[in-house]
């Protein structure tokens, strides 16, 4: 028997700002376990959902008691594979992760689901259940505790990037309005006889 994990947080800010940064909540500086991602697969479906599965690289230290007891490699490298799934109409975004290695040490399972709140303007809620689980006879428990609790303290750093991921995005925003609005001014002198018109690539 496992522990499972569960937790429900409300991201002050629209489904679709929400999604766009989550996308690009790395490389960010409170994730920085996080090695490398790489998109595997992605494809519309005819239904119109956008379905991703990513390979992320992961680094995690084994607490100084596992050190004792494994070798010290087994705390350098992660695999876990991240699959997706955006439905634009309902304004979903379901994700399902799971490790690929070092699975008797300890599995790792978990889904989250990103939902625009119908009771809340510009509001997402964000729903995460984690199910953890070892197969080392006779540290099982303190494995599974150890597990939980280092998943309760990365969901607050991820939740710090994807608020770093939402900043950049909104930062950049208001640099491409701004550049706009540069440009527009620009467009509003005419053009002198002597001017050739640009060519688009």
């Amino acid at each position: 028997m496992g522990r499972y994990f569960y937790s429900e947080i409300d991201i002050k800010r629209p489904w679709h700002q929400v999604l766009a940064a989550f996308w690009q909540r790395y490389p960010n500086p409170y994730s920085t376990h996080v090695l490398t991602e790489d998109v595997l697969f992605r494809e519309v479906t005819h239904d119109n959902h956008l379905v991703s599965r990513r390979l992320l690289t992961k680094t995690n230290r084994l607490p100084r008691w596992a050190e004792r007891v494994f070798p010290a490699h087994m705390g350098r490298a992660v695999y876990v594979l991240e699959d997706s799934i955006v439905d634009p109409q309902s304004r979903t975004l379901t994700t399902k992760t799971w490790n690929l290695n070092h699975n008797k040490l300890m599995t790792v399972v978990e889904q989250s689901l990103y939902v625009e709140d119908d009771h809340q303007e510009s509001c997402t809620k964000l729903r995460r259940e984690a199910w953890i689980s070892s197969a080392v006879y006779g540290l099982t428990r303190p494995i599974q505790e150890f597990g939980l609790a280092r998943l309760r303290s990365n969901q607050a750093e991820a939740l710090k990037g994807l608020e770093f991921a939402l900043a950049k995005l909104e930062g950049e925003t208001q640099v491409i309005a701004s550049n706009h609005s540069d440009s527009s001014e620009t467009h509003l002198s005419k053009p002198t006889p002597t001017q050739n018109p640009k060519e688009f690539v």
